[in-house]
C-alpha cells in the first residue's frame, strides 16, 4: 500500500468542503430553511485551511495548529510560495471556523459566490502544484 502524502489528503479534504459547502448553497438557494449561510461558510473556511496547509505541507514547511488563514497565508508569503493573488480575501472566513459554528455572523449571498469563485481558482492552482 502506497503512502499518502499529507498535503494530498489535506487537498482531497478540502475539495470535499468546497463540493459540500456548493450542495448546501444550492440547497439553501432552493429555499432549504433548516440551513443557514454560516454553515456554509464553515465549510469554505474549511477548504480554504486545507488548502494553504497541503500548500505548506507539499513545500515541506512546518505550520502551526491554527484555524487562521491569516497566519497560514503569512506562512505561504513567509517562505515564497505563490499562490493566487485573491488569496489575502480569504482571511475574513476565519471567523466561520470556531464563531460561526456557535455564533450568528451575517453576511450575503453575493460572499458566499465571491469565495466560491477564489476557492475554485486557488484548489485549480493547488492541484497543479501538487500535481508535478
Amino acid at each position: 500500500m502506497e503512502f499518502v502524502k499529507q498535503y494530498v489528503v489535506l487537498y482531497k479534504k478540502a475539495k470535499t468542503d468546497l463540493r459540500v459547502a456548493k450542495i448546501l448553497l444550492d440547497d439553501f438557494e432552493k429555499g432549504d430553511n433548516e440551513l443557514d449561510l454560516e454553515v456554509i461558510m464553515f465549510h469554505l473556511q474549511q477548504c480554504a485551511e486545507k488548502l494553504l496547509k497541503s500548500l505548506l505541507a507539499f513545500n515541506e514547511h512546518h505550520f502551526t495548529k491554527t484555524h487562521s488563514i491569516e497566519t497560514l497565508v503569512d506562512a505561504l508569503n513567509s517562505c515564497g510560495i505563490v499562490t493566487i493573488t485573491e488569496i489575502e480575501e480569504l482571511i475574513p472566513l476565519s471567523d466561520y471556523a470556531v464563531e460561526g459554528r456557535y455564533a450568528i455572523i451575517h453576511d450575503d449571498l453575493d460572499d458566499v459566490g465571491k469565495y466560491i469563485k477564489i476557492l475554485d481558482e486557488f484548489s485549480n492552482l493547488v492541484k497543479l502544484t501538487i500535481d508535478k
